[in-house]
């Protein structure tokens, strides 16, 4: 807006008048306009207002987005923290497995396979107790998104399309694919 700047012949004009000559009033009602802002300002504040107003709306829409995706993230950050963790132990309880079965080997009484036994549940209730669930595969359809076929053979009793045996035990945490289950697949029968 304009200010105009008051002066003594604008004090004067407070003053009640007496009847003042004609071209006195047209000067009077310039005057009045060019105190009152033009319409084409007016327009274009009202634009600018507009605009900050839906800026300062959008900005607020996008941070709550960034507060709710930050909070989405955060949470899923702490619900598979140990999966690394967990992915390595998986290793290790392979490894365990197969030297439990070389235990058995000596006999299922050996001292050797019942503890290894007790020490390989204890592993396994840990892990389940974090998480962590074995897939079975042996007998199932195969699943591309939790079986890895290794080797296709030929089968006249497991029809085609079914895992015959797995070869590694794949694992799943929570509702995430930590390691698929590498399997044999059958192809039929001959």
């Amino acid at each position: 807006m304009r200010r105009i700047p008051v002066t003594e012949s604008s004090a004067k004009e407070d003053k009640p008048k007496q009847a003042a000559p004609a071209a006195d009033s047209t000067s009077e009602s310039a005057g009045a306009e060019m105190a009152s802002p033009e319409p084409d300002e007016d327009e274009s504040l009202q634009a600018d207002l507009d605009r900050f107003r839906d800026l300062a709306l959008r900005s607020q829409a996008d941070f709550e987005n960034y507060k709710k995706r930050a909070a989405r993230e955060k949470e899923e950050a702490i619900k598979y923290a140990n999966s690394a963790l967990l992915e390595k132990l998986i290793a290790i309880v392979d490894n365990f497995e197969l030297g439990l079965e070389a235990a058995r080997s000596e006999g299922e009484n050996s001292p050797v396979f019942s503890g290894m036994s007790m020490v390989l549940k204890q592993l396994m209730d840990f892990l389940a107790d974090h998480g962590l669930q074995p897939i079975s595969a042996t007998g199932q359809k195969f699943d591309p998104n939790l079986h890895e076929a290794i080797a296709h053979e030929p089968s006249g009793d497991v029809a085609e399309g079914v895992v015959i045996r797995q070869t590694r035990r794949g694992y799943r945490m929570k509702d995430r694919l930590l390691r698929p289950s590498s399997v044999v697949v059958s192809s039929g029968p001959k």
